[in-house]
């Protein structure tokens, strides 16, 4: 027996076999950004099934012992030669119009090609083990080892299966046809493999009719290539309406067309259907990509949009440290425009980059799932400007001079797009998403993993003081609350091209009227001074209910600064709804400043002289009937809501929590809690139990209480969080930190009084802690959208690095000529300290 025989042998209870539900990671390091493509290869353990870049697999050895590797290296292959028969004087490529893949308007399919290596890798000294070495090694070691490199090499990747999850998002109906489908007696028996149209031979992209068993090829894509469209006018000649497409067949199902009802569709039948032309379904391997996963591929290279380039300028590629790009993952630009701006800020650099070491050894086992090693490295592949390298062009001629196009290597951040957006409904997903709400969504995050130690979220915390005024008694209230994010109204009626406006409106009607072509766009010119006077000036508030006069009147509410933070972040809410509550998007130019001085509007507090409102709780929503514990609501209210598809017992929560105040205001509370874990959930009024014959306390698990307390918040905090989410630990988690503020000031629970003794000896609750300073800013960062919603469209970043404004268009890092400052959406900006 050889040494590295003997060493297998010794290490053989360490390997191991995946089975179904195993994470195998094999496409990306748990500490880098390095893959099987990546010099160097990438090493997964066959005991764990992580993968570890070549600088980082030696930590993992040295940590926990394991000797055997499985290193996967692989090589892009040449792309192949044209098709010599494809003449010049074909008709033109047209665009796509769809994100579709194989039906008309859809893209085009181009795959990449990789020779892939692989070999186990024994350590410390690397010796290395190919298939070959093994046929000549005992039994037992070579079975073992064989099963665990062939069941690595075909088990699906965590990242591909959650990309194939993720955008298996169009769920897919039963076909109308399944149930009854006519299938023809014609005695057609289909091979198992080795099929080919019909009609021209093609070998790929093959589909069989299920009603006739015709076999034949599919759709052609937008630009000539792929099928020759055989099955469809096979279905057009005889109506027969479901296809299957061959190569996709396995136990589990396969991809089945119905031609009549356009759409990729379900067939309950379909063993029953396959078998009648001679097919087993459960002996059938997939070998073609499945349309979810051809659109996966299509998608990830259309990254580029050329519509937000800066226009009429050649934009000049830039490298090295703190230009790095990232990937669209499929819309993932949202998270790529966020990311990139927060690691330009010191607080984040210094939690997870300068001490990366430290993080990483004292990650836990399964890194792929800690927030703060995901996050430091996603933080150093950001700076360190290792990955921040002109990307190959695969195809170009390599002795032909082109000019360079600024795209990168980058990083893709797939592990850390899986950890943050895991559980949440938007973000776990390829949908496109609202740039502000992944910025929030993340400072959530951040919050929660700082609870002890640094927090770099402290960075754009600030308080908000809200004065009410009421105005029949002259008295005042001051409430404090915490913000990230100053959200700048646009005041559309304070527009400076006013006239030019109403001229293309009317040219506008003119072309409807008469059927010609619509004139060009004309945007609104919005003063960033009249933005900032819209969020300043007192707003009046029908129906308060004041204590001074113990009766509903009429208030004005200020708001004002009562911190300044270090960094200061602006949206300008471009989107909002219109008459009919359709989303829209105002397309305005505002002159956002350079500078920025906010000294005007810090809070001054309670004024000398000044009386405050009697700290008195509003009367309750009853009816006058003690006995009748059910709140008056206004029914009209509530049904005009219904009729706009709302639940029942949302609908009356808004009313009800809104003070039958009318539809807007109800609307509005809609609208700002729709993703609440209880928005349809029955109306339960304070005090009422949550279950006939049950205590609130009896109704929460005792674990959930204990985890939740662990993190620092008490035990009444706990249960009210449970309480809201229905005891669901991780929907708990992320609502109470939602609701800080409420919880701050919370003296007694919804059972009674909180475990802090009488009142008179419970300390005050400390407040959040947010740093204070000039309120004088320069703008260093700005996000950008493109599109008519936040659901669709593009984002982009403008970065401002050593006095030089560079583009961020996902792997596209270049030096930006025009900034266009005027149609940013976020806006970033830093103290400036005199």
């Amino acid at each position: 027996m050889t040494e590295v025989s003997e060493i297998l042998m010794s290490v053989l209870s360490t390997i191991r076999v995946p089975r179904p539900g195993d994470r195998v990671h094999k496409d990306e390091c748990a500490f880098s950004f390095a893959s099987p493509e990546s010099e160097g290869g990438l090493y997964v353990c066959m005991n764990s099934f992580l993968g570890y870049g070549s600088t980082h697999v030696d930590r993992h050895h040295a940590k926990t012992g394991q000797r055997a590797y499985l290193h996967i290296t692989r090589t892009r292959k040449t792309q192949k030669e044209e098709d010599p028969n494809a003449g010049s004087g074909d008709p033109p490529k047209k665009k796509p119009t769809r994100l579709a893949i194989g039906i008309e308007g859809g893209f085009d399919v181009d795959q990449e090609q990789y020779e892939e290596e692989v070999k186990v890798v024994l350590f410390p000294d690397r010796q290395e083990v190919t298939s070959d070495d093994l046929a000549s090694m005992p039994d037992v070691v070579r079975e073992r080892v064989s099963l665990s490199m062939a069941g690595l090499q075909a088990a699906d990747s965590v990242s591909h299966a959650l990309q194939v999850q993720q955008w298996d998002g169009e769920v897919r109906q039963e076909s109308k046809y399944a149930a009854e489908l006519k299938q023809l007696d014609n005695g057609v028996k289909i091979p198992p493999s080795g099929w080919k149209c019909e009609v021209c031979d093609l070998q790929e992209n093959i589909w069989m009719n299920l009603t006739d068993g015709k076999v034949l090829c599919g759709r052609r894509y937008f630009d000539g290539s792929g099928g020759n469209n055989h099955a469809l006018l096979h279905y057009q000649q005889t109506g027969y309406p479901l296809a299957v497409k061959l190569g996709t067949i396995t136990p589990d199902g396969a991809d089945v067309y119905s031609y009549d009802e356009d759409d990729m569709v379900l067939d309950s039948k379909l063993p029953e259907h396959l078998s009648h032309f001679g097919i087993d379904m459960m002996t059938m391997e997939k070998t073609e990509r499945t349309m979810t996963e051809l659109e996966i591929a299509v998608n990830q290279r259309v990254g580029e949009w050329e519509v937000i380039q800066e226009s009429g300028t050649t934009l000049r590629p830039m490298w090295g440290p703190g230009l790095t790009g990232m990937k669209n993952l499929g819309n993932s630009c949202y998270l790529n425009s966020v990311m990139q701006v927060l690691f330009t800020i010191p607080d984040f650099q210094t939690k997870y980059v300068s001490n990366i070491d430290k993080v990483f050894a004292e990650a836990p086992s399964d890194p792929t799932q800690d927030f703060k090693t995901q996050v430091a490295k996603l933080g150093y592949g950001l700076l360190s400007g290792e990955y921040s390298k002109p990307a190959p062009d695969p195809g170009d001629d390599p002795s032909a001079s082109t000019e360079p196009r600024g795209d990168q290597v980058g990083i893709a951040p797939r592990m850390f797009k899986a950890l943050v957006g895991r559980g949440h409904p938007e973000f776990s997903t390829n949908r496109q998403q609202d740039a502000q709400e992944f910025l929030l969504h993340f400072i959530n995050m951040v919050e929660r993993n700082c609870r002890s130690g640094m927090n770099p979220s402290e960075a754009f915390r600030f308080l908000v003081e809200e004065k009410i005024v009421c105005q029949q008694s002259q008295k005042a209230k001051y409430t404090q609350r915490v913000d990230y994010i100053v959200q700048l109204p646009v005041p559309m009626d304070q527009a400076t091209n006013m006239e030019e406006l109403q001229e293309a409106e009317r040219r506008r009607d003119e072309a409807e009227s008469s059927g010609a072509p619509p004139p060009a766009v004309t945007r609104a010119q919005i003063p960033f001074a009249a933005c900032l006077a819209a969020l300043s000036e007192p707003e009046t508030l029908t129906d308060f209910w004041s204590s001074a006069v113990q009766a509903k009147t009429t208030a004005t509410k200020t708001t004002r600064f009562a911190s300044f933070p270090d960094h200061l972040v602006i949206q300008i809410k471009k989107f909002t709804f219109g008459l009919d509550w359709v989303p829209k998007k105002l397309d305005v130019s505002i002159d956002v400043p350079d500078t920025l001085d906010l000294s005007a509007l810090r809070a001054m507090g309670q004024q000398p002289g000044e009386e405050l409102l009697p700290e008195v709780a509003p009367p309750p929503l009853m009816t006058p009937d003690v006995e009748v514990k059910a709140p008056v609501l206004d029914d009209s209210t509530v049904s005009q809501l219904c009729e706009m598809g709302f639940p029942l017992e949302a609908c009356r929560k808004a009313v009800y929590y809104t003070g039958n105040t009318g539809i807007d205001a109800a609307m509005n509370w809609v609208m700002g809690h729709m993703d609440d874990p209880d928005f349809s959930a029955p109306l339960v009024l304070p005090g009422s139990s949550s279950a006939p014959g049950t205590t609130p306390t009896e109704s929460v698990p005792e674990e959930h209480l204990a985890t939740i307390v662990s993190m620092g918040f008490s035990r009444d905090q706990a249960t009210r969080a449970l309480r809201a989410t229905n005891n669901v630990l991780e929907r708990a988690v992320d609502w109470i930190f939602s609701h800080l503020d409420d919880l701050e000031s919370m003296d007694v629970s919804e059972g009674g009084r909180s475990e802090g003794g009488s009142e008179a000896s419970r300390e005050p609750p400390p407040g959040p802690r947010v740093r204070d300073g000039p309120g004088k800013y320069e703008l260093f960062a700005f996000i950008s959208h493109m599109g008519s919603s936040t659901m669709c469209g593009h984002y982009v970043c403008h970065i401002k690095k050593d006095q030089q404004w560079v583009i961020f268009n996902d792997q596209k890092v270049c030096a930006s000529e025009k900034p266009p400052k005027d149609l940013g959406y976020l806006y970033f900006y830093r103290r400036v300290v005199e």
